[in-house]
């Protein structure tokens, strides 16, 4: 018969208790941390903003600053990663010569796997989508520094809603008693802008229509054309490259609402990466000439990676991701 023994009972056994006191002491110096900490905000415990600036501060230990030989890359997961692994080769060709450092590109397949993988250290600089930025800021201490943009400094995309020609659909209200798709619970023009937009128009997402989560922006303007959707919220930005790639047909489909601009992806490095290697990325970002290149004919218009700072530019994210009682924790991150 199989007995389980008390866990104080385990205590007094010799070599558990030297595992317990032995992880007691290597987390003393992080409680300590912690505790010495006068401004977290709304980060995980582990990180600190003494500075205000929202993000997490880099270590004041010089012993605690990561400098691999080898960087990984991720793009966020829009769409096929596959299709965006050859696209980012002459970026990343460039950020190696830069850094001097191997560089590999790491196909994540969700928004949680990939704050995962930098909350994880496997993770060194990468693409967030708007939405999920602030999770991988406030539990993977990201740190956004950049945008794509146009020569003029323009940036950003709109939320569109798409419904097909012949749907019968033309107005945000004529969405009630529809099966509507929406991407993920942290997108923000898949999901959070919709929440929050959407009943000023008339229409209150979950209650005046069904929502269906397809998973990624392609997933739901593909189910629009197919018919599998009645209408779906995107953003522009990706259904413009689908069409680009003739992924779809335009003429088969309609736009019944657009909002303004939005910040697009951020580009980020962790926190705790050496100062000067932070500043041979961002050399890389910053000196990357776009033209001519796969990754410059894919987001057509954009030119340059332009700066940017998470506390000015996602801004307008934070408040309608407050209106909806976003929680930066890994379960309202799935």
């Amino acid at each position: 018969m199989h007995t389980t023994t008390p866990f104080r009972s385990l205590l007094s056994h010799g070599p558990v208790a030297l595992l317990v006191a032995a992880i007691a002491l290597a987390l003393a110096p992080l409680a300590h941390a912690q505790d010495a900490c006068a401004n977290r905000g709304v980060l995980d415990v582990m990180f600190c903003d003494e500075t205000g600036d929202l993000v997490a501060d880099a270590p004041t230990d010089p012993n605690q600053w990561v400098d691999p030989a080898t960087l990984v890359f991720a793009y966020t997961p829009v769409e096929d990663p596959a299709i965006y692994a050859d696209i980012w080769d002459p970026f990343l060709e460039h950020l190696a010569d830069v850094t001097g450092r191997e560089i590999r590109f790491f196909a994540v397949q969700s928004n949680a796997a990939q704050v995962e993988a930098m909350r994880s250290g496997r993770l060194h600089i990468a693409g967030f989508s708007t939405g999920p930025t602030p999770f991988a800021v406030n539990l993977a201490g990201a740190v956004p520094f950049a945008l794509m943009g146009s020569d003029d400094g323009q940036f950003g995309y709109t939320l569109q809603v798409y419904t097909r020609v012949d749907s019968g659909i033309d107005t945000m209200e004529d969405l009630r008693g529809r099966r509507v798709a929406h991407t993920s619970p942290t997108s923000n023009s898949g999901h959070q802008a919709p929440e929050a937009l959407f009943p000023a128009l008339g229409v209150v997402p979950g209650e005046d229509y069904e929502i269906v989560f397809s998973g990624s922006h392609d997933n739901s303007m593909l189910g629009v054309v197919a018919g599998d959707y009645e209408a779906a919220p995107v953003a522009s930005e990706v259904v413009d490259r689908m069409a680009a790639r003739g992924l779809y047909d335009p003429d088969e489909v309609k736009i019944i609402y657009e909002t303004d601009s939005f910040p697009t992806t951020s580009y980020t490095y962790v926190y705790n990466l050496h100062p000067d290697l932070i500043e041979k990325i961002r050399e890389a970002f910053f000196s990357f000439d776009f033209e001519g290149t796969a990754l410059g004919e894919e987001f057509e218009g954009v030119s340059k990676f332009i700066p940017i700072n998470y506390q000015e530019h996602w801004s307008v994210i934070r408040q309608i991701q407050e209106f909806n009682g976003v929680e930066y924790t890994p379960a309202g991150l799935q």
